[in-house]
């Protein structure tokens, strides 16, 4: 379901032409008579000219269609197809616009629009897909009701809004609220619904449910708690309540995204809802928690205010991660949960912001908006959220948000809507801040500070590096949250948000009586590199004493990435100060055992790699993992006579609960337990996968004995139990290739390409393998370039099948620049051979040449 004509050159749209419809919709009506090959859509709309438009050109986006008929107020028309859509002649007065088309929902691989999903009906719309179920102007800003009729002999049949009536073949449903095509669901197949409710806090009663395929109605109940905790914590913290009288989810098993937040009918992603103690880990859980948080507080930051045009796709989506964090750091430990959104950011944001696919949150253009759902739009986004909430403080920040929703309900918005309700309510001026959402590129921040008659002073310097389109960068509103610790450990000056505007600031803090010891960027108040020279004994007295959980974290990673760096520059042993400092941690039962993993989370080869990078060095990916090896195998040496004493104290006993509590104990239990696998030859861990009575201690057993290369036996007993359980097969087939050796990692992803239960038309398990072999630093950047050839030729195959999740592979590239001359010569020589792919997506094709002009 190729999109593009072959090595078309793709069109490329600019925020500046943006131009509104020139048609009010006023109301939507569509009819679907469902067939796997020939489904009809009937549409009804009613469209009146605007006066004051700038544009009366009528255009309605339309891909993939097959036109039966036009009318106009019951007379028929004659539709010009053009590139893209249709166009018409039509009155300058209200009319009815009514057209029928047919589409293939079974041969529509590409999972966008209407498409079959095992047998199953379902949607993906976002972000252009409406224009493949019928002619419509698919664009954001154009808002309307919809009352949708489907026909047909499926047993459940679903749409937005509230059901208005049902018979024998078919269902009515109407959705009240004007939404934007890409909210646009349908649903229908043989499923079952795990039921719920849920009353809101002005009293409404509202109905819940879950569909799934039969024989999944066991993995529904963690969901359902987790959809009620969302409901009442958006009560409670925003004041928001839901506002139809139902609320369903559905599981899907083929589906680009983890969910969509179709008003009223979410649509997920199976792996993103189903949930049982025998077959997800606890990071499985706190996933689904997140993901329907995030999916629901969308009926407000995203669905009743929706996005004017695609360029401001981070106003819906920064603003509604920055409250699915807000949730998860409430219902689980926020002390953690910043931890591990850093890890993500810099893992994920970082790479991005500093390579050939840079952009700003808010782009200025694009090609193919599906490639714009990334980590800037997402997890930038919502750290440029952050900032603002912490400059303007927590009141200041919950009075605009009242502001905003009573002032733009039931519109489309813009990056300025949103900044001018701060402006307004705080008598702030934010032009500068505003920068975030224009400027590519993480900031530097240099610190360096001096100390004299009891006065400390710290002086910033903020440079961004030039990024693709953007050489020249302004200074930008930087929150920096600074702390003061006495020699002995104290804390002399409390937290203080200290604002950079300038390129170089100084600070003073006066009256102390030694030289404090600071500790900066506390919880990570800013998405920035800080730059400052400072010594291993400082960091391990920060890990030993900082009062912020993120910075005594930091410490502790700083100092495993300066062992690392020394291990493969210098061949150095690992510091024995810092193996110390970390079974001193590690041994301190009064510290949170989520937090203890997380100190023992070494930092990932790739962070190690682009470290090297940045201070100037040519990463060889082998030498990373055979220090990473090195260093784990001293480090279980000297824990050696510990480890079994905390293995025993912390395994959960009783019953699985997925809580914050017994989630903590298990990591911490699993990372113990991975290095106790490493000195009793798999003893423990071969008990442990046998009397399991979860995934979270099964897999980590699993895990332990396949990275010690001793568990073939347990690998082929946990293929032969969940066999027939698709989501725990993704499992096992991405765990083989990460604890596959680096000069084995291509063959085994290779291998298990031609497995009878691996299908790159299930996004999910190609994720699990292409993602796995992409995540396996040193066997993806094997000297041999195995790897670069294995996901490039996948990649080819899948094009022509599924451009978005193509496109989005892609990604595993962008990092090429910072290896050595020969390396870079082979992904250059695979990206060339992805481009020159005879009718390649503009999806891909757009990823591609960014990556290969930077």
């Amino acid at each position: 379901m190729n999109d593009a004509a072959p090595n078309a050159a793709p069109q490329t749209f600019y925020l500046k032409d943006y131009k509104p419809f020139g048609y009010e919709v006023e109301s939507v009506k569509l009819t679907f008579q469902l067939s796997p090959n020939a489904t009809k859509v009937h549409s009804a709309i009613r469209f009146t000219p605007k006066a004051d438009a700038e544009d009366n050109r009528f255009f309605l986006h339309g891909e993939q269609l097959s036109l039966i008929s036009a009318k106009i107020d019951g007379t028929p028309v004659t539709a010009r197809l053009v590139d893209g859509g249709l166009e018409c002649d039509v009155p300058r007065t209200s009319f009815l616009w009514e057209a029928e088309v047919e589409i293939d929902p079974a041969a529509n691989t590409a999972l966008e629009g209407l498409y079959m999903s095992n047998g199953m009906y379902c949607t993906q719309c976002e972000a252009e897909g409406f224009r493949k179920i019928t002619y419509y102007p698919d664009r954001p800003d154009v808002m309307s009701t919809f009352t949708v009729r489907i026909e047909g002999d499926e047993p459940v049949m679903l749409s937005n809004g509230n059901p208005t009536g049902a018979g024998e073949g078919w269902a009515e449903w109407h959705d009240p609220w004007p939404k934007p095509a890409y909210l646009f669901a349908l649903v229908a197949g043989d499923l079952v619904n795990h039921p719920g409710s849920f009353t809101t806090k002005s009293g409404k009663d509202v109905e819940l449910n879950i569909w799934v395929r039969p024989g999944d109605e066991g993995k529904c109940a963690f969901g359902m708690e987790a959809l009620k905790k969302s409901m009442k914590w958006d009560e409670d913290v925003y004041g928001l309540e839901y506002d139809l009288d139902l609320f369903n989810i559905v599981a899907v098993d083929d589906f680009n995204m983890g969910a969509m937040e179709n008003k009223g009918l979410n649509i997920f992603n199976s792996s993103c809802v189903l949930a049982s103690p025998e077959t997800s880990t606890d990071a499985n859980f706190e996933r689904i928690e997140a993901i329907i948080a995030h999916e629901y507080f969308h009926n407000w930051t995203g669905n009743r205010i929706t996005c004017r045009d695609w360029f401001q796709l981070c106003l819906k989506e920064g603003l509604t991660v920055f409250r699915d964090a807000q949730f998860t750091a409430d219902m689980r430990s926020e002390p953690v949960k910043r931890i591990d959104d850093v890890i993500t950011l810099r893992a994920r944001q970082f790479p991005e912001d500093n390579g050939p696919l840079a952009h700003p949150p808010r782009p200025e253009e694009f090609q193919e908006i599906n490639n714009f759902y990334t980590a800037t739009v997402y997890e930038k986004g919502a750290e440029v959220i952050g900032m603002l909430k912490r400059l303007v403080g927590d009141d200041n920040y919950y009075k605009a948000l009242k502001l905003y929703f009573e002032r733009h309900d039931g519109q489309a918005c813009t990056i300025e809507d949103w900044l001018k309700v701060f402006e307004d309510a705080t008598g702030r001026d934010l032009s500068q801040f505003k920068l975030w959402y224009s400027q590519a590129g993480t900031p530097r921040v240099k610190v360096t500070e001096d100390y004299a008659d009891g006065t400390y002073t710290l002086t910033f310097e903020q440079s961004t590096p030039p990024t693709p389109g953007q050489p020249d960068k302004a200074p930008r509103v930087i929150p920096v949250a600074v702390g003061l610790l006495s020699p002995n450990g104290g804390e002399v000056r409390g937290t203080e948000v200290l604002e950079l505007t300038e390129a170089k600031q100084s600070f003073t803090f006066g009256g102390l009586a030694s030289k404090p010891v600071p500790s900066i960027l506390r919880e990570f108040s800013a998405p920035v590199i800080l730059e400052r020279e400072t010594t291993n004994s400082e960091r391990a007295f920060l890990l030993a004493h900082d009062t912020d959980p993120f910075n005594r974290w930091e410490a502790g990673n700083a100092l495993a990435k300066e062992v690392r760096v020394a291990m493969v520059l210098d061949g150095a042993a690992p510091d024995a100060a810092y193996l110390d400092a970390l079974e001193k941690l590690v041994r301190d039962d009064e510290q949170d055992p989520a937090f203890r993993a997380l100190v023992l989370s070494p930092p990932s080869q790739s962070d190690i790699a682009q470290t090297l990078h940045e201070r100037g060095h040519t990463p060889d990916p082998q030498k990373i993992y055979d220090a990473a090896e090195t260093f784990t195998q001293t480090l279980a040496q000297q824990l050696e006579t510990s480890l079994p004493r905390l293995y025993a104290a912390t395994t959960v006993e009783g019953p699985y609960v997925p809580d914050a509590d017994g989630a903590g104990k298990r990591a911490l239990n699993g990372r113990i337990l991975s290095l106790l696998t490493r000195l009793d030859g798999g003893e423990q861990a071969a008990r442990q996968y046998a009397s399991a009575d979860n995934m979270t201690q099964q897999y980590a057993a699993l895990a332990a004995l396949m990275k010690a290369e001793k568990g073939e036996t347990q690998s082929k007993a946990f293929f032969e139990q969940w066999q027939d359980d698709r989501l725990v097969m993704d499992k096992w087939f991405a765990l083989q290739i990460a604890c596959a050796a680096p000069e084995t990692t291509a063959a085994t992803a290779k291998e298990l390409t031609q497995h009878p239960l691996f299908s790159m038309k299930n996004p999910n398990r190609f994720r699990a393998v292409m993602g796995a072999l992409a995540g396996n630093h040193a066997g993806f950047h094997h000297a041999s370039g195995a790897g670069y050839q294995l996901l490039a030729e996948n990649l080819i195959a899948l094009d022509s099948v599924n451009p978005q999740t193509t496109a989005r592979m892609c990604a595993a590239f962008q990092t090429w620049k910072r290896y050595d001359s020969e390396r870079q010569a082979q992904i250059q020589a695979e990206l060339e051979r992805i481009l020159a792919t005879s009718g390649l997506s503009r999806d891909t094709h757009e990823m591609v040449s960014r990556m290969l002009s930077a």
